[in-house]
C-alpha cells in the first residue's frame, strides 16, 4: 500500500470515528467505569458480599469500555444519519461528515447499526442484564429521542436523557454479575446504580439547556423545540435550578439509604460539588450582551462547568469509597 492510499484509509477511518462522537462517549464510559470501581471497592471492604479479584475488575472494565463505546458510538452514528437534514443549519453540527458529503448516508446507517449491535451483544459475555440495558439505551436513544421526541417536544432531552443515564447500570450489572439472579432487569442488587442513573438524569436538562442558551437561536433555526425557545429562557433557567436542587438532594442518599454502604463523607463532598455547579446555573444572565460569536457567555460557562461537574461527581465517589469506612468514624456509613 502506498503512502497516498494509507493516508486515504486513515482519513476514512477518522471520518467514521467522528460519527461516534467520541468526546461524548468518553464521558459516558467514565461513568460506567466508576460504577464498576465503586462496586468492586465496596466488595473488597466487605460491604458487598461478593469476591472480586483485580483481574475480574480489569476484564470487566475492558469489556465495558469496548462494548459501551461500540454501542453508544453506533447510536450516535444513527442519530447523525437521521439528523443529516438539520445538521447543516447549526454551527456546531454543520461540519459533521454527513452534511459535508464525506460519508454516504446508507454507509453511516449500516455502520451505526452494526456498531451498536456488536457493542451491546458483547455484554452477553458477562451478564444478560448488562446487555439488556445496553440494547435498551440504543433503542431508546434512536427511536424515542432521535426519531420521536427531538423535533416534537421541549421535553426532548428530559425524557431522552434516560438513554444517556444507563452506563452506570451497565457497568454495575457487569461488576455484580456473579450475584445477580432472577429475570427482573431492574434488580441490580443495590440502590447505588440507580442513584448514579438519577444523577445523570437530573444533570442532563440543565447541561443541555445551557448549551441551547449559549447557542441561542441555532436550535430554533433547525426547528428543534428546545425549552428556552418554546417556553422562553426564564422558564428554562427556572427548571434548571429545580434540577440542580435535585442534584444537591442526592447528597442525602447516605442518610436515606445507609444500607447502600455510602459514607456521610461522600454526602458532604457531593453536596459541595453540586452547590459549586448550581452556582453557575444561578449565574446565567439572559440580559447580558452576547460575545463576538453571538453566544451568551454565562450560559457557556455553565455548560462547560457541567461537563467538569459530572466527571468530578463520579471520580469523587471512587476516591471516597477507597477509604475504609471504619477509618472515618462519624463520617462513615450510618449504622
Amino acid at each position: 500500500m502506498n503512502d497516498s492510499s494509507l493516508n486515504t484509509t486513515k482519513e476514512k477511518i477518522g471520518l467514521y470515528l467522528k460519527l461516534w462522537k467520541l468526546r461524548v462517549v468518553v464521558l459516558l464510559q467514565i461513568t460506567a467505569v466508576c460504577a464498576i470501581l465503586t462496586h468492586d471497592i465496596l466488595s473488597w471492604h466487605g460491604i458487598i458480599d461478593i469476591k472480586r479479584t483485580y483481574l475480574d475488575t480489569v476484564f470487566t472494565i475492558l469489556i465495558t469500555i469496548l462494548g459501551g463505546t461500540l454501542a453508544a458510538g453506533g447510536s450516535n452514528a444513527i442519530n447523525m444519519w437521521y439528523d443529516r437534514d438539520i445538521d447543516p443549519l447549526m454551527r456546531r453540527t454543520e461540519n459533521r461528515p454527513l452534511p459535508n458529503g464525506q460519508i454516504k448516508p446508507n454507509h453511516a446507517l449500516l455502520f451505526g447499526i452494526t456498531s451498536s449491535l456488536i457493542g451491546s451483544s458483547l455484554f452477553l459475555l458477562i451478564h444478560w442484564k448488562a446487555a439488556f440495558w445496553s440494547f435498551f439505551s440504543v433503542i431508546f436513544y434512536v427511536f424515542i429521542y432521535t426519531i420521536w421526541l427531538k423535533r416534537r417536544s421541549p421535553q426532548n432531552i428530559v425524557i431522552g436523557g434516560i438513554a444517556g443515564s444507563t452506563p452506570p447500570l451497565i457497568g454495575w450489572a457487569c461488576a455484580a454479575s456473579q450475584s445477580l439472579s432472577g429475570m427482573n432487569p431492574f434488580d441490580l442488587g443495590s440502590p447505588i446504580p440507580w442513584m448514579l442513573f438519577l444523577l445523570i438524569f437530573l444533570w442532563t436538562p440543565p447541561h443541555f439547556w445551557a448549551l441551547a442558551l449559549y447557542r441561542s437561536g441555532e436550535y430554533a433555526k433547525a426547528k428543534i423545540p428546545m425549552m428556552n425557545e418554546v417556553k422562553g429562557p426564564e422558564h428554562a433557567i427556572m427548571l434548571s435550578k429545580l434540577y440542580c436542587i435535585g442534584l444537591i438532594s442526592l447528597s442525602l442518599v447516605p442518610v436515606i439509604w445507609p444500607e447502600a454502604g455510602l459514607t456521610i463523607l461522600w454526602g458532604i463532598v457531593t453536596a459541595g460539588i453540586s452547590i459549586w455547579y448550581a452556582q453557575s446555573v444561578w449565574s446565567i444572565d439572559i440580559t447580558e450582551s452576547f460575545d463576538e460569536n453571538n453566544r451568551m457567555p454565562s450560559a457557556s460557562h455553565s455548560f462547560f462547568r457541567s461537563l467538569i461537574y459530572l466527571g468530578l461527581m463520579f471520580l469523587s465517589l471512587v476516591f471516597v469509597v477507597i477509604i475504609p469506612p471504619d477509618w472515618l468514624g462519624p463520617l462513615g456509613v450510618l449504622s
